[in-house]
């Protein structure tokens, strides 16, 4: 194995998206990961085409390179052969909620006593000492209760989701970065300890980074007329229809507004007052836009963006996933990666894309058979 976490030893049972995208991204780092799975399989093993039962495209695409062992952990001579395995292992990952993890006597209080070098992570819904503590939850319904469907709402009068397992993936990147860090004190302390990444208080505070805006000043003076980051709000907030197709175009700094200006023929708006700054650009997000998009109409997406690219202004396509897939740059850096499965063939997967000049990332594997390693690990 290579990666900066080879040697690492994850046992993982957790299931669904959150937990297996944290220990993904351990995986794909160097760390060998053992996923516990019920009899039944994660879940997701059903989720997307198949060429073998239980080995869905989804599940396939999220656990690469992992061993599967299945364990009944209803069953008491099962509890005891996890237990065995955390005796192996630098870090225990789930996502059972801590009542159910308490009677199964593997909550962090029961294993740290006999484990004390176990860095303990779990996959919340949200903080135990709250009132929501003991609720479930799952990707939209974290989306709704931390404000991300309400920007939708602000933007097209009504609710809406990202078209993405939006919570599940971030979270999930939060977790393995919260292990990682939990790992590095470890290695200072030599204890390990128990990490928390709860799904609604991490949604709601990467979505509050820019929106909560004003609210930022405690007294009076937070009550501001429109939450929010202005700028996004906007209705030209959008891919901007050109004569023929879309371009995606963020000009920030004064220097690049004033060459876009002269790019689109508007040269009157760099002496504009509402376009001075960047912060009066913000507030006046809505005049901005619409004066620049009727210029986008004289010329196609594909001419626009060769003159953005010439000018240094930021501006890209309005990809589809059929673009995508085919992108150049990808291709250049040779993003996709092929594994040679034993059972399901050749296999196209995107891994993580971090670079590491002492320790290079840990090669591509293919996802594991459900209780495919039983042999190795449990005897």
């Amino acid at each position: 194995m290579t990666g900066p976490l080879s040697g690492m030893r994850v046992i993982d049972a957790s299931n669904f998206v959150f937990g297996p995208m944290a220990t993904q991204l351990l995986a794909d780092m160097g760390a060998e990961v053992i996923k516990v799975e019920p009899p039944q399989g994660d879940p997701m093993r059903m989720v997307g085409g198949s060429r073998n039962p239980k080995m869905g495209s989804f599940f396939l695409n999220l656990n690469r390179g992992k061993r599967s062992v299945v364990l009944d952990l209803k069953a008491a001579g099962d509890v005891a052969r996890l237990d065995a395995l955390l005796a192996t292992a630098d870090v225990f990952v789930h996502n059972m909620r801590p009542a159910a993890a308490r009677r199964l006597g593997i909550d962090y209080d029961s294993l740290a006593a006999r484990h004390p070098r176990l860095v303990y992570a779990v996959a919340l819904g949200f903080h135990q000492d709250g009132r929501y503590a003991e609720r479930p939850a799952y990707d939209d319904v974290i989306q709704g209760m931390s404000g991300v469907a309400g920007l939708h709402a602000r933007m097209y009068g009504e609710p809406g989701f990202v078209p993405m397992l939006f919570t599940d993936k971030l979270c999930g990147v939060y977790l393995a970065g919260a292990i990682a860090s939990a790992l590095v004190a470890r290695a200072a302390s030599g204890q390990g300890q128990q990490v928390e990444v709860p799904m609604f208080e991490t949604m709601a505070s990467f979505n509050l980074v820019e929106h909560l805006a004003d609210d930022i000043f405690s007294g009076p003076a937070a009550a501001a007329p429109a939450r929010g980051y202005e700028r996004v709000f906007s209705r030209y907030h959008r891919p901007l229809k050109t004569g023929e197709g879309y371009v995606c175009l963020v000009a920030n700094t004064d220097a690049q507004w004033q060459r876009l200006f002269a790019l689109l023929g508007r040269s009157e708006l760099a002496a504009d007052p509402r376009f001075a700054t960047m912060g009066d650009r913000i507030r006046h997000a809505e005049p901005l836009y619409e004066a620049i998009s009727g210029s986008l109409l004289e010329r196609g997406a594909v001419e626009w963006l060769a003159l953005f690219l010439e000018h240094d202004i930021p501006a890209g396509p309005a990809n589809g996933l059929d673009e995508l897939l085919n992108d150049p740059h990808l291709e250049d850096v040779a993003f996709f990666q092929t594994v040679e499965h034993p059972t399901e063939g050749t296999l196209r997967c995107a891994p993580t894309p971090l670079r590491f000049s002492a320790s290079p990332r840990a090669a591509a594997g293919g996802a594991p058979a459900l209780g495919e390693h039983n042999a190795d690990f449990l005897g």
